[in-house]
């Protein structure tokens, strides 16, 4: 075999045991007490955790949003992502007007394609409704794309209707595939970014306030109610406040399958980082923005209950300088998006493990699980198991890091964890049976990332 793995102890959503691990031909084809059966490379993970590799389905690798593009493209953002233990993301291929989908995923295969060091997948965002593009939907999903995200905010660029929306709802259902909102109410917001502007209030701290925690409220549950009526799942994007959170909450408790992602931005930071100097604040810009701290506790007791299904990144970077600037004068005009694609396992792990608020099978479900699950990639991803991919993380939990914008893959100027220490860290990374990240080297290849045609949803 390739590799064996030795003396570690397998964590998985479910089970916490000490096994060996074979590896041939980028499959896990062996688990045991003790594998006898020789190795080319024999690995001692004596002190540490095997962990299922994260699977990040909320990325925007170089895409192209307002004026600018994402700083990370498929390289760079991939390699970041490994650093961090994360082996698999699901990226957005964004329909630009009268674009098909087919031309849309065309598109992002192309950015991803000689790129990518990890496996990768894609939604696809609907922002262009006809009947010919119905008729896509069940195309994509044969093709590998089983999941579909819908914007009810940036009006006049991204933003659909209503009756959109059901529509979709109803042909995705039909099809296996998962619809996805970024749930705000874009007519609201509309009019409160214009009205701040017109009052000169063009600092990044209106940006929070011109998008208040009522409007992903409202959106969460109009949508939720759009998918009732369609009779058909629905996953919320970003979440960020307990508004929100409510609604998903009073769904599920009736038994209606609606799912959740938050993310460690709305975990960590809060509304008064918009008030740091010297135009700081335009490095937390994103939409939905960072909330109060008083939501902090609901968002980690809904991952910790199962409120919350996922944690993903929505890593969606810009740089302080040269592109979040170009919002000096209009709060409107900073780029939305912030990087995070290489720190969410350690945060997720530190925050929430060490500090005892969620398990460690808890995030390993939140992380790589359930994300599986979820959008067509379990058991091929997502677990510890004989036949799975080999994408695995040994995990040193007693390992100490300060992030920081000097130590980071991510191609971008800063970091919005500058400064947190974390306790618990990658030390090797395997994505399909090869080990890519070592003692923080990079050993993998540009291109050597596959796409994954994702299986149909039924849930």
């Amino acid at each position: 075999m390739d590799y064996k793995i030795i003396n570690g102890t397998i964590v998985t959503a479910t089970d916490t045991y000490r096994a060996d691990i074979g590896v041939q031909g980028g499959k896990i084809v062996q688990i045991a007490k003790k594998i006898k059966e020789p190795a080319q490379e024999v690995i001692d993970a004596k002190g540490l955790y095997i962990l299922p590799g994260g699977i990040d389905i909320h990325t925007h690798l170089d895409m192209p949003f307002m004026g600018t593009s994402s700083s990370d493209d498929f390289e760079t953002g991939t390699i970041a992502a490994a650093f961090g233990g994360t082996t698999c993301i699901v990226d957005f291929a964004i329909q630009g007007k009268r674009q098909s989908l087919k031309g849309a995923l065309k598109t992002w295969m192309k950015k991803a394609a000689n790129k990518a060091v990890i496996d990768y997948g894609f939604h696809i965002a609907i922002t262009d409704l006809n009947n010919r593009v119905m008729a896509e939907i069940p195309e994509m999903v044969a093709a590998g794309v089983t999941s579909f995200k819908c914007f009810l905010a940036y009006k006049g660029a991204l933003m659909i209707d209503d009756g959109a929306l059901y529509r979709i709802l109803q042909e995705s259902k039909r099809a296996g595939a998962l619809v996805m909102i970024h749930a705000e109410n874009g007519d609201v917001l509309d009019i409160l970014i214009n009205d701040y502007i017109s009052k000169g209030l063009t600092e990044p701290k209106y940006h929070a306030l011109s998008r208040p925690p009522e409007a992903e409220a409202e959106a969460t549950g109009r949508g939720i109610a759009i998918a009732q009526m369609a009779g058909a799942p629905i996953y919320i994007v970003h979440l960020s406040c307990k508004e929100a959170l409510a609604k998903v909450k009073e769904a599920r408790d009736a038994g209606f399958p609606a799912y959740a992602e938050t993310c460690p931005q709305y975990l960590l930071k809060s509304y008064n980082n918009y008030l740091e100097p010297n135009f700081e604040g335009a490095k937390y810009v994103m939409s939905p923005p960072l909330r109060d701290k008083s939501n902090w506790e609901p968002l980690w007791k809904g991952l910790a209950y199962g409120d919350l299904q996922i944690v993903s990144t929505d890593h969606c970077p810009f740089n302080f300088k040269g592109q979040k600037d170009k919002g000096k004068d209009n709060f409107a005009a900073i780029p939305n998006g912030a990087p995070g694609i290489e720190h969410r396992l350690m945060l997720m792990f530190h925050e929430g493990v060490n500090k005892k608020r969620i398990t460690l099978n808890r995030f390993v479900d939140l992380v790589s699980s359930t994300p599986a699950k979820l959008f067509g990639l379990f058991p091929q991803k997502g677990t510890i198991a004989v036949g799975s991919d080999a994408d695995l993380v040994l995990w040193d939990p007693k390992a100490q890091f300060e992030i920081s914008a000097k130590n980071h893959h991510q191609n971008v100027d800063y970091t919005p964890y500058e400064g947190f220490k974390v306790k618990g860290l990658p030390k090797v990374v395997l994505a399909n049976g090869k080990v890519i990240v070592k003692d923080n080297q990079f050993l993998g290849t540009a291109g050597s990332g596959r796409f994954i045609k994702r299986k149909p949803v039924r849930l």
